[in-house]
C-alpha cells in the first residue's frame, strides 16, 4: 500500500512547526531559556551594536504575534537573568552578555546537527518549493492579521 503525501495546509504545517518547536523548546531548557525568550534573547545577540529595547519588543511582537506587554515582561526576564544588561551609555537600548552570549551560542551550536538531521535528505528543490509557499503564506496570513486590526 502505498500513501500520498499530504497537501500543504495548515494542519500540516501546525504539526511541523510544533514538532520541531518541541525539539527547540527542550534544548533551550538545557540553557533555562523558554521559547519566547531565545526569540528575544537572538535579537539582541545577532546584532552589530546594543538594541533598542522597543525594536526587541516589536522585533519579537511581529514574529510571534503576541501582545507587546507579553514581550516586555521577557524582556525584563532576560535582564534578571543577566543575559542581557542596559547599555550604560543609553539606557534605551540592550546589549548581550557573556552569560547570554553563552546561552545563544550554546542552544543555536546543540541544535544545528539536530536541524541537520531532520533536514537530511529532502531534495533542495522540495525545500526551495516549500521556502517559497511558506513565506507567501506568511505574507498573506500577515496581511489577514492586519486587516483584522
Amino acid at each position: 500500500m502505498t500513501t500520498t503525501a499530504p497537501v500543504l495546509n495548515s494542519r500540516v504545517l501546525g504539526l511541523a512547526h510544533y514538532a520541531a518547536r518541541a525539539v527547540l523548546e527542550k534544548v533551550l531548557a538545557g540553557y533555562g531559556l523558554t521559547f519566547q525568550q531565545s526569540v528575544a534573547l537572538r535579537v539582541v545577540a545577532v546584532a552589530d551594536a546594543p538594541v533598542d529595547r522597543e525594536v526587541v519588543v516589536d522585533t519579537v511582537v511581529d514574529s510571534l504575534k503576541v501582545e507587546k506587554a507579553e514581550i516586555r515582561s521577557v524582556v525584563e526576564e532576560l535582564v534578571a537573568a543577566k543575559l542581557v544588561e542596559t547599555d550604560p551609555a543609553r539606557p534605551s537600548r540592550l546589549r548581550i552578555t557573556d552569560a547570554g552570549r553563552h546561552a545563544h551560542s550554546g542552544s543555536t551550536a546543540e541544535v544545528a546537527p539536530i536541524s541537520a538531521r531532520i533536514y537530511a535528505g529532502i531534495p533542495a528543490e522540495d525545500l526551495a518549493a516549500a521556502g517559497r509557499a511558506l513565506t507567501l503564506i506568511t505574507e498573506r496570513a500577515d496581511a489577514e492579521l492586519a486587516a483584522m486590526r
